[in-house]
């Protein structure tokens, strides 16, 4: 899985860079086909700005949050997150669970 974290008008230092893979995790955890990952970290006046990109195969997931600390625009990124991918993976196996077996002639 690539993942790629880059910031705009902002430093992403290695405390936040931990932060957000600490994050990720259970993401990954819930759905192991996650083939990349991308998080951009903004400021824009007095709005910190977090934004993520996940790519399944099929689909890309894109979720943004912002409010006045970036620590809980990235909880609530997250949380949205968990739940786009949760949705997804359940849509996935009821997708494959409508196969009708097939029928059996007995002569």
């Amino acid at each position: 899985m690539n993942l790629q974290i880059s910031g705009h008008h902002i430093d992403v230092t290695p405390a936040l860079r931990d932060y957000v893979e600490n994050k990720l995790d259970p993401v990954v955890r819930h759905f192991d086909k996650v083939t990349g990952v991308s998080v951009v970290l903004s400021v824009e006046k007095l709005k910190q700005k977090a934004e993520v990109t996940v790519h399944v195969p099929g689909k890309d997931m894109h979720v943004e949050e912002s409010g006045d600390d970036l620590y809980a625009a990235i909880d609530a990124m997250f949380d949205k997150l968990d739940r786009q991918v949760q949705k997804y993976k359940q849509k996935m196996q009821d997708h494959h669970r409508g196969d009708k077996p097939a029928l059996h002639i007995a002569e």
